[in-house]
């Protein structure tokens, strides 16, 4: 439960650096580096999520399944 919720929070915190990022391209016009910051968090916390779940998924801690499957 706790690697389910550690998830959820990593996607949140994914969309605000993601809109973060927006709102510093439109506000800056390209003349700071925040833009760059932003979407650079962005691709740390994604990747550090994937890795999240690529251990859970090794450890047991979480199970994948086919979403359809009979």
């Amino acid at each position: 439960m706790l690697v389910k919720l550690l998830a959820a929070v990593m996607l949140l915190a994914i969309l605000i650096s993601l809109g973060t990022g927006f709102f510093y391209l439109m506000k800056d016009k390209g003349q700071s580096d925040r833009t760059v910051k932003a979407l650079t968090v962005r691709i740390a916390l994604s990747i550090t999520l994937f890795v999240l779940l690529l251990i859970a998924a090794a450890t047991g801690l979480i199970t994948p399944h086919a979403p359809f499957s009979q």
